[in-house]
């Protein structure tokens, strides 16, 4: 059951103590610190919905024509700052597509991690790894540096590709209990926020509430094989799932 968290709730610093470890395709993970958090007040865009997995041919994927014409002119912005429709990750070439929440969440950074363990059995295959945030193009090259993840990052600070996805957004799909669960896990697994890209203005006041997703498309702009939209915060789909879909 989610639960909902006011404006003016906190949450009480914890520390804990993982142990550190290498993680294939993010680098040695940093030294522990504590969770500060604070929050401000937010508007919710919508209301969440519960989206399963979908998997099956370009009919069966739940993504309709009108979503399909509508992500063929969405924009997006490379590191360079060069602006790309997104449908051209897989105009010509297979992708495994994630979105992050936001390239602060410590949550992402997991979703990123286990995604690129299994990178050498997507290249195998010929599939291009790729992330996408909410965010500015200095949040992603941040996102870039600290994780040194080994796909494709891609900003979209109008977040054009989520809304044409349909992906949730809003407080009571961030803070639910298996979610806080899974926060407490990442950490002992050695992840980490990013507490200064977590509380940036386009952060706190849209990506922060934000949930995300994963696809697999092409090659073909129309060609999206498998979609698996987030119902909550770190709703990670088995990788196996994932690898079905695009290297089967």
């Amino acid at each position: 059951m989610a639960v909902s968290l006011s404006s003016s709730s906190t949450i009480t610093p914890i520390t804990l103590q993982p142990n550190l470890k290498t993680i294939h395709g993010l680098g040695t993970v940093s030294p522990f610190y504590s969770i500060k958090s604070r929050f401000r007040s937010v508007s919710l865009r919508r209301s969440a919905v519960v989206v399963s997995a979908i998997t099956g041919g370009a009919s069966g994927t739940g993504i309709g024509k009108d979503t399909a014409d509508l992500l063929d002119t969405v924009k997006i912005l490379d590191l360079r700052g060069n602006e790309i429709p997104i449908s051209d990750l897989w105009k010509d070439r297979k992708a495994v597509v994630a979105f992050a929440r936001h390239f602060g969440c410590v949550l992402c950074r997991k979703r990123a991690a286990y995604l690129a363990e299994k990178k050498d059995v997507m290249d195998a295959s010929g599939v291009t790894l790729v992330l996408i945030g909410p965010g500015s193009i200095d949040q992603a090259n941040t996102f870039m540096e600290q994780t040194k993840f080994k796909g494709e990052v891609y900003a979209d600070p109008n977040h054009a590709s989520y809304e044409a996805l349909e992906f949730v957004s809003g407080v009571t799909v961030t803070f639910t209990p298996k979610a806080a669960m899974k926060i407490l896990e990442s950490y002992m697994e050695g992840y980490r926020q990013d507490w200064k890209l977590s509380f940036m203005k386009d952060t706190v006041e849209r990506g922060g509430w934000q949930q995300g997703g994963i696809l697999v498309a092409g090659p073909g702009k129309d060609n999206i094989s498998y979609i698996r939209k987030d119902k909550e915060a770190g709703d990670d789909p088995p990788v196996e799932e994932i690898l079905k879909a695009c290297c089967a």
